[in-house]
């Protein structure tokens, strides 16, 4: 059974663990950051379970243009939440045609590629970075949700494969507690949450969100400095 099968059906039986809420736009970028990162570790994906599903939607909607799976199930659904459901019904008969087509010949498995160690990839400061400069081109749009699911994709593949935290994505922990702190919100709400809230639109909490980024390592690095000072005192 392939892991991203199995973790799929995780969602799809409680998304609000995974991605706050059944959205197929959380969805799909909670997905990419997850398989981004395994990639980025040395996992390869022998034939995942979502192959081909882009061209056989394409085909399905009798659609010739470029459009991704993920637009034309809004499209055709008429809401996020709609497609999200819509989704897990259409992939189930996607498995099962590529089954029954032998398209898929052998198990689907996720192999470490024994020749080459976990990199140290870090995301926290090599992604937010490029995402700063380029929004765009890794969220398609501006949007502090989009940015969270990517993350948390991130992250969750990191932990189910055993990789210890950098010590940038360990900095990052302390993110959300100083958001709940700085806003005087203890409501269980999440960092992008947060900031969406007070902000007019995804676009302003997006930038909003590297602002409040930036003050939050600015003061670590202060109180850093402030410990080292201390202790120096001592001696």
């Amino acid at each position: 059974m392939n892991e991203l099968f199995t973790l799929l059906q995780k969602i799809k039986e409680n998304p609000v663990i995974y991605i706050d809420k059944p959205s197929i736009t959380c969805l799909d970028f909670f997905v990419g950051g997850y398989l981004s990162q395994l990639s980025n570790l040395g996992l390869t994906p022998e034939g995942y379970p979502m192959e081909g599903f882009n061209e056989w939607m394409q085909e399905r909607e009798k659609i010739n243009t470029t459009q991704s799976w993920v637009e034309i199930l809004i499209f055709s659904c008429s809401s996020d939440r709609n497609a999200f459901y819509s989704f897990f019904e259409l992939f189930e008969k996607f498995i099962k045609q590529k089954n029954n087509s032998k398209i898929q010949e052998s198990e689907d498995v996720l192999r470490l590629r024994q020749d080459l160690m976990f990199p140290r990839f870090d995301i926290y400061n090599e992604i937010l970075g490029a995402i700063k400069k380029r929004p765009g081109m890794y969220l398609g749009t501006n949007s502090i949700t989009r940015l969270d699911m990517l993350l948390r994709g991130y992250s969750f593949a990191r932990r189910e494969v055993g990789v210890s935290p950098t010590e940038p994505e360990r900095e990052f922990e302390g993110f959300q507690s100083w958001i709940e702190d700085k806003y005087g919100i203890k409501s269980g709400q999440s960092w992008s949450k947060i900031i969406l809230f007070y902000s007019i639109d995804e676009y302003e909490a997006l930038q909003k969100f590297f602002e409040l980024f930036e003050e939050y390592l600015h003061q670590n690095k202060s109180s850093e400095v402030d410990e080292t000072s201390g202790l120096n005192r001592d001696y």
